[in-house]
């Protein structure tokens, strides 16, 4: 039988339709917490392309339309940038000729006009200055055109719905406020409260018309509202709202390590990244969460806030504790099948919007992962380690024994040693790893993998889970439960190699199927096991060889599947497209077995690849294309940007190159064998959170060695440790 007659295609019910690509849009993304906007060049709202744009507040989008107009007609684009915070999306316009009865009443860039704009929990604010710089008065008008749809977020992303709640007709009120409102299926009612300061000149439905002679300046403030059942308090001014940001902004800011080197292009992508972090970066209850990524996953995921923790632990520690606060808070108590959720079982995803409080998506409080139960553990042993917080290691330890019984219980149901999954909710996610869209997990023919599967990286994070629990038990003074603990990690790492390594391949099968079967090929979940310690040292250089041939290595990052299998599809979403998150975990475990001139090459893969990108901002993930001269990574079109996990690479990858290790129940910062890529000849970190106290540290690259330099230690009894 041909390839192409073997293989169905296959689209899962979450399946992100991409009949036009978003990228194409050229938007400007603004986000904090709940609230995101995705706006076009000018930073209006455009119905164009995926009709993604628009402001959104708890999954779903509040305004779909806006446009701002001059005399009728569209201004012309000077330029438009975010600033370097993440925080101010701005926009410089300038008029077209206008005309009246076919004569030109104002020639063209005499009209200047800046928008200035930021979204701040359940708001939005915009300021617009409009200035004239002609030698006379001008009669001007400027309009706004505003509507919504009020459309959940799955139903943007391509979700279809036999019916959908009323929308309400727009209102004025107050001469200042138009309301657009919606009551959805889940009787729950949602509005927009857009309001103008100074009042408008006239009014019509969702247009709203400023009728201006313009001498020389006029200012224009508007807030965005975005309500849901409760009042939210005095509207702010655009300056007001701001001077209230920026304190929160910094605050975030200075929880993570300073980080400079010597090339400028590298220090751009850090900025980014640290940027796009806090902008992420949401309150809770338990302390702050990084959302996993705008637009279609700007929640809390379970898999996504750990291993953005785990990736940024060493600068940043402090946000590791919040994320694992947050999960043990939400942790599954019971057995509900239609949430996928088991006594013990850590949460895959929540959801805020309308299809979630109807049961049409079951993401109001989902535990469909596999792996993100073993993340947990192994993130809290990693923070102990980081930290010597004791108090809050003995505050999550029944979490944590919860999560090891899981994982012995329905985690490995069968009884084999090994952790399966086999989705139970209807509307549930049929794969449950981190490639999680339904073709994801394949046998060399092509054929799905049919369940209960076992991937080869959750049999990873286990082992490293059991060992982390056993150091965690023995620092609590459990050590029946070390023991025990240890005893069942070398026996997983013993079965794991023999069952799971393909002498032929020269890597880990990807799983194994339903019955036992070797999903015989190759693909990047096999180098997420060296960070884990689970691989034999007799494997680990072959290993090195596989990830780094051309199959995997695409020249930016390891491809998600080799192109030598029947599924490789660059374009696809896991089957051979690159993403940054998991090239760096790759990198981190292939300097962790020494293998650092391998980890090298993936570090300057995606380097390369940031200096392409739209803002230095490595999205969720890219297509697996082999590098091109000249040319940067293909994108790919529906990639949330800002994703976290993404943007949080760099920090493993610099962590990779030093192989920097802390350990403050030693008080003592490991530097093991430290290298540094060609292009940086300097790092400076600064601001090093270490117990109650900060660190400063310089390291230079000289031509066989790392010179390392304690500029700042504030408390003498810390220990910076060298070996070479």
């Amino acid at each position: 039988m041909a390839q192409q007659e073997r293989i169905v295609k296959i689209e899962g019910r979450y399946y992100i339709a991409a009949e036009s690509s978003y990228a194409d849009d050229r938007v400007r993304i603004l986000n904090h917490a709940d609230t995101f906007g995705i706006f076009d060049r000018w930073g209006d709202i455009q119905p164009i392309g995926l009709q993604v744009q628009g402001l959104y507040f708890e999954d779903t989008r509040y305004l779909s339309a806006y446009e701002l107009r001059i005399n009728g007609q569209r201004p012309l684009l000077l330029s438009s940038t975010l600033k370097e915070e993440n925080e101010i999306l701005s926009a410089d316009l300038t008029n077209p000729d206008l005309r009246e009865g076919g004569d030109i009443i104002i020639p063209k860039d005499e009209i200047y006009i800046f928008r200035s704009k930021f979204v701040l929990q359940g708001r939005c604010y915009e300021k617009i200055k409009v200035v004239n710089h002609g030698t006379e008065l001008r009669d001007i008008e400027l309009s706004f055109t505003l509507d919504n749809d009020f459309r959940d977020i799955f139903e943007v992303r391509g979700m279809t719905r036999p019916q959908r709640g009323r929308l309400h007709e727009p209102r004025f009120e107050q001469d200042h406020i138009l309301t657009l409102g919606y009551t959805g299926l889940d009787r729950v009612d949602r509005l927009t409260e857009i309001r103008f300061s100074p009042h408008p000149t006239a009014y019509s439905g969702n247009e709203v018309v400023y009728r201006i002679k313009l001498g020389y300046v006029f200012l224009i403030d508007i807030s965005f509202d975005f309500i849901r059942e409760k009042p939210v308090g005095l509207p702010l001014s655009f300056t007001e709202a701001f001077n209230r940001f920026t304190p929160e902004l910094r605050q975030l800011n200075e929880r993570i390590a300073d980080i400079t080197t010597s090339n400028e292009q590298f220090n751009g992508w850090l900025q980014r990244s640290r940027a796009d972090l806090v902008s992420l970066t949401a309150a809770t209850p338990h302390g702050n969460y990084f959302y996993a990524g705008v637009p279609w996953y700007n929640t809390a995921f379970g898999r996504d806030g750990i291993i953005t923790a785990f990736e940024t632990l060493w600068a940043a520690p402090v946000f590791a504790r919040d994320v694992l606060r947050f999960l043990a808070r939400t942790q599954a108590t019971k057995e509900e099948p239609y949430r996928d959720a088991e006594p013990g079982k850590i949460l895959h995803e929540t959801r805020r919007g309308e299809m979630a409080g109807t049961g049409e998506v079951p993401f109001s409080l989902y535990y469909g992962t596999v792996d993100a139960t073993p993340l947990f553990v192994m993130l809290a042993w990693a923070y102990y380690e980081r930290t010597a917080d004791r108090d809050t290691i003995q505050t999550l330890w029944p979490h944590i024994l919860a999560a090891l019984q899981w994982i012995d219980t329905y985690g490995d149901a069968d009884g084999d040693g090994f952790v399966e999954y086999h989705h139970k909710a209807a509307n549930g996610l049929t794969n449950q790893g981190w490639k999680d869209s339904v073709d994801s997990v394949s046998h060399d023919n092509g054929n799905l993998a049919v369940p209960p599967i076992a991937l080869c990286e959750v049999q990873a994070y286990v082992y490293d889970a059991k060992n982390s629990a056993a150091r965690l038990a023995a620092a609590l003074g459990e050590g029946e439960l070390e023991q025990r603990l240890r005893r069942e990690a070398a026996a997983l790492k013993t079965a794991f190699n023999q069952a799971f390594w393909d002498e032929d391949l020269e890597t880990f099968v990807l799983a194994l199927d339903g019955h036992k079967r070797p999903c015989r090929v190759s693909s990047s979940n096999a180098g997420q096991c060296l960070f884990t310690g689970i691989v034999d040292e007799q494997y680990a250089g072959r290993l090195a060889r596989t990830l780094l041939n051309e199959e995997l290595f695409s020249g930016w990052g390891i491809r998600t599947l080799g192109r030598n299998s029947v599924r490789y599809n660059p374009m696809s979403y896991h089957n051979g497209s690159v993403w940054p998150h998991d090239t760096a975990l790759i990198a981190y475990g292939l300097s962790k077995y020494g293998y650092q001139q391998e980890a090298l090459q993936l570090v300057q893969g995606l380097f390369q690849a940031s200096l392409f990108l739209d803002l230095q901002r490595l999205p969720e993930l890219f297509c697996g294309f082999e590098q091109r001269p000249g040319e940067g990574p293909t994108a790919y079109p529906v990639a949330c940007s800002p994703q976290a996990w993404s943007v949080a690479a760099v920090y493993l990858l610099l962590k990779a190159c030093l192989q920097l290790e802390i350990d403050a129940t030693k008080k003592e910062i490991y530097f093991r064998q430290p290298i540094m890529p060609p292009f940086l000849d300097t790092i400076s970190i600064k601001n090093l959170p270490i117990g109650d106290t900060r660190v400063e540290i310089e390291l230079n690259r000289y031509k066989n060695d790392v010179g390392i330099n304690v500029l700042e230690k504030e408390d003498p009894c810390w220990k910076v440790v060298i070996y070479k």
